[in-house]
């Protein structure tokens, strides 16, 4: 019996730490547990945990190590790479709609550790709890209207701006470490301007010690304080 209440305080305390079931009392994450299938997996280095383009049947949650997703746009002409730390959930707007595919392909980075719920499950059984539900609800409006904030950002002539605005618009979360993989002529023209000018802003930028640069990759430590520096 100890072992049976230790192992459901464990699940309770793991549970509670993932952004929709913030809130379920004790009660509600024990009938969870009970009746729904929560699907643990290790992950070991490197290893795909979704893809791109692949249909989004589950709800997958990072509970401990770090992972990085891979977007590339259709063109191929660039890739933007975002490091998440656990936990968070992935992708839970790609779940439902027109299009319920992966936007992106994601990749353990070392060891991690997952936990997925499949569709029917959530519908069936995780649906009916209001708290749940909320949670679910508030995540696709909050990504709705920062989405929508973002599509009414007026063009900047600061060259800086751009270019932080370039990747703001195409990041997922606005913190934390982002790897743009593109040449540099291509992402002076998709923000229209000069390779010399954007060369000359991304100098800059790594002079400030807000950016690092590679051959075809610009690496941003912290997308949040890059904002706050170019864009205040």
């Amino acid at each position: 019996m100890k072992i049976k209440d230790s192992i459901e305080t464990t699940m309770y305390d793991t549970l509670l730490e993932l952004p929709l079931f913030q809130g379920l009392c004790k009660n509600d994450i024990t009938d969870i547990i009970t009746k729904v299938k929560l699907d643990f997996r290790k992950h070991s280095s490197s290893e795909i945990i979704a893809e791109q383009g692949a249909d989004c049947k589950e709800l997958i949650f990072l509970l401990r190590g770090r992972i990085v997703s891979r977007t590339t746009d259709h063109t191929q002409t660039y890739t933007l790479c975002e490091y998440f730390h656990a936990t968070t959930v992935i992708e839970p707007y790609s779940l439902f709609g027109l299009h319920p595919q992966f936007t992106a392909t994601y990749h353990a980075v070392r060891e991690a550790h997952t936990m997925s719920v499949d569709k029917q499950a959530l519908l069936a059984e995780l649906n009916r709890y209001e708290v749940f539900r909320l949670n679910f609800l508030n995540i696709l409006s909050h990504r709705a209207q920062t989405f929508r904030r973002k599509l009414w950002e007026t063009h900047s002539e600061d060259i800086n701006r751009e270019i932080v605005g370039f990747v703001a618009r195409r990041c997922m979360h606005p913190e934390g470490e982002k790897v743009l993989h593109i040449r540099m002529e291509d992402l002076a023209q998709l923000i229209g301007e000069t390779r010399i000018n954007v060369s000359r802003a991304l100098n800059d930028l790594q002079h400030r010690g807000l950016v690092s640069l590679n051959r075809k990759e610009i690496t941003i430590p912290s997308l949040s304080k890059l904002v706050e520096e170019v864009c205040r």
